[in-house]
């Protein structure tokens, strides 16, 4: 095959659908490319035919110029398919297997991957620890969202499904295994969500969606979901969410409304460094929600912050929020003793449990996001409607494999 049409970021606010190179078993050198990764060989890769790759919060960042992303960067960190290719060293995956890409890319020989820590793998970007698929200073391995991708390190990376027509059946659901349902549900394991618990998100957004949902799993007793975008909240309201409408300012009050006292079991940070303040036509202030989380978060309990915080924002705030430093009241954090868990999630971690909540109907998690599919060439539409604040999560479709369900969706 000689073509590959893909999402590419261009400028601030541009994504286009362009033709890449059909993908091969080597990273080559491109937008994002680290010098050092140009020439890898991947014997132990697969190419796979992607099924749904879906438009992530982060992938957002990027678009909206928040990040030093390059232009023509291939987009796309959220990826299921069809294995139609390996490479020589692959043992255990086959052609024809339907897979889960984890966004994380781990090699499974380094010391981090060894302990299970595949968000901070060594070996895969040679800037720092932790790579990604389609992502600002990952390495630049390239995107997903496109008609084909390489996957590196196939046997260690790839999730596989065991009933193929299974996973077609619950492909929407399965599409959100990649990122969004493990990051939501190690945001409240990282906040110790557990039966019977309080638990505060901030952000009712996909990944906050995904955490609300994920809390329900865990047995909390009382999910409380934060936002200043009515329509995302209503969602939230849908599958049994109580609500903090954060344009009426900080949600102590209302938190105290609902359960009877200001404080929660646990909080999770769903929002990261685009976060504005409290109130109705708050400008952004990005240690809004790790600051309001220290003040809800009862003493002795802990943050999960899954949300997005990034090194470089070339359009920050201020001199401060352009590094990624924010003002954080640390000193209550210490008054309190918390616990923070931050950084990327390592979705092999988690995964595989999500996958079997899905086959055997406990999660209906396409559901709780208000998942909608769109051809691939529609990605750019894709990407303003969720600029715009959509209560959507919006799954790419670069193969019409989900025209079987066209009458339902």
């Amino acid at each position: 095959m000689s073509g590959n049409k893909a999402v590419a970021y261009i400028e601030p606010g541009v994504v286009e659908v362009q033709t890449i190179a059909y993908p091969d078993l080597e990273l080559h050198d491109g937008p994002g490319v680290d010098p050092r990764n140009v020439g890898r060989k991947c014997r132990h890769g697969a190419i796979l035919k992607v099924l749904a790759t879906n438009i992530c919060g982060s992938d957002q960042h990027m678009v909206r110029g928040r990040t030093t992303a390059p232009a023509d960067l291939v987009l796309g960190h959220e990826i299921t398919g069809e294995v139609i290719e390996t490479g020589p060293d692959v043992e255990f995956v086959n052609e024809g297997d339907v897979v889960s890409v984890p966004f994380n890319i781990a090699c499974g020989r380094c010391r981090n991957c060894k302990e299970r820590k595949t968000h901070i793998c060594l070996n895969v970007n040679p800037a720092r620890p932790g790579s990604a698929y389609g992502y600002v200073d990952m390495g630049g391995w390239v995107g997903g969202q496109a008609e084909y991708v390489m996957v590196p390190y196939a046997d260690f990376n790839l999730l596989r499904f065991p009933d193929r027509e299974q996973a077609l059946d619950k492909l929407l659901d399965l599409a959100m295994l990649a990122d969004i349902f493990p990051t939501g549900y190690h945001g409240c394991v990282s906040a110790g969500v557990g039966p019977g618990s309080s638990v505060y998100i901030a952000g009712a957004g996909p990944v906050g969606l995904a955490a609300a949902h994920s809390a329900q799993l865990l047995g909390a007793a009382v999910v409380i979901v934060g936002d200043l975008n009515e329509k995302r909240l209503a969602q939230a309201r849908s599958f049994g969410c109580e609500t903090v409408d954060l344009t009426r300012g900080s949600p102590q009050d209302q938190i105290e409304d609902l359960l009877g006292e200001p404080e929660v079991d646990a909080a999770v940070d769903a929002v990261g460094f685009e976060a504005k303040g409290h109130g109705k036509d708050s400008d952004e202030a990005p240690a809004t929600v790790l600051n309001s989380l220290m003040e809800v978060a009862r003493a002795g309990g802990a943050l999960g912050i899954p949300g997005l915080y990034v090194t470089e924002d070339p359009r920050g705030v201020d001199a401060d929020a352009q590094t990624g430093s924010l003002k954080l009241r640390l000193g209550l954090g210490w008054a309190k003793a918390h616990s923070f868990t931050t950084g990327q999630c390592p979705v092999m971690k988690y995964n595989r449990e999500l996958s079997m909540a899905i086959l055997n109907g406990r999660a209906q998690i396409a559901k709780a996001v208000n998942a909608q599919v769109l051809p691939l060439e529609d990605a750019p539409h894709g990407y303003a409607e969720f600029d715009k604040g959509a209560s959507t999560k919006y799954v790419l479709d670069p193969h019409g494999a989900f025209d079987r369900f066209s009458t339902a969706l």
